[in-house]
């Protein structure tokens, strides 16, 4: 039987301590380490996150990476500078622990997409286009009553070019071909001081679902964040503040 079965929702308890030798982390931003705002910018770099990645990255001798679909540059400002490995929007931008960065180059039709994104956004009020470079997102968190009309738009964009469409919390994005989170991982474990390591994947979107596979099939395993459904992840806490509340107390078991 195949590992990425989806979990039953109901079958997902929360996590057992967490364990640390011979093991990597790799945490999910938005939804999973902060929780989200009305605007990307709203999210704020916080002493407590800040303080709970300098304390893991000590206990996984740097085995530790932030995987989001944030650029790397807002996830060295959201962390506070202490985590140098990290992959950003969804794995088309990678940092190495050694401080290396690896990034694809841009879908030349992002620049259509980018276009009509922004005159969505300037006939709705309440949309927000976020460039990234490689990609472009579109957020209507402000505005919900367009949900319908975003993803309408990004489909047919979606369907003319070969961009990708992810959709995410109140949120569509469309992105160059390329790496995904699970990738990020799997790049992450052939390298130092990741390799060898059996991966600990934690987020929420369901773009986090290829980060929980890859966790699977390198002998590791994934937590799921928010309300339940169908996952590859093993296991499930509630929100992010359960989240800090378990990265907390990592270690505490072996003291």
């Amino acid at each position: 039987m195949s590992a990425h079965i989806l979990s039953f929702p109901t079958t997902l308890t929360p996590p057992p301590p967490m364990p640390i030798a011979g093991h990597a982390l790799f945490v999910d931003l938005d939804g999973t380490l902060a929780p989200f705002a009305d605007r990307p910018d709203g999210v704020k770099a916080d002493a407590r996150r800040t303080a709970i990645l300098t304390r893991l990255g000590v206990l996984f001798e740097h085995r530790l990476a932030v995987v989001s679909g944030r650029s790397l540059s807002d996830l060295t400002f959201l962390t506070g500078g202490v985590v140098v490995a990290a992959a950003g929007v969804h794995g088309l931008q990678r940092r190495t622990a050694w401080g290396d960065e690896i990034a694809f180059r841009s879908d030349p039709r992002l620049s259509d997409a980018l276009t009509i994104f922004n005159a969505l956004a300037k006939a709705q009020k309440g949309l927000l286009v976020e460039d990234k470079g490689v990609s472009v997102a579109l957020h209507y968190r402000l505005a919900p009553g367009a949900r319908d009309a975003v993803r309408d738009a990004a489909q047919r964009l979606e369907a003319s070019s070969d961009l990708l469409l992810q959709d995410g919390d109140h949120v569509v994005e469309l992105r160059t071909a390329g790496p995904n989170k699970g990738d990020a991982v799997t790049a992450f474990l052939g390298e130092a001081p990741f390799s060898g390591a059996r991966p600990i994947f934690v987020g929420d979107d369901v773009t986090d679902e290829d980060g929980f596979k890859a966790a699977v099939e390198a002998g590791g395993f994934g937590v799921l964040v928010g309300a339940p459904r169908g996952t590859a992840a093993r296991y499930r806490l509630n929100d992010v503040d359960a989240v800090l509340d378990w990265l907390e107390t990592a270690g505490e078991a072996d003291a």
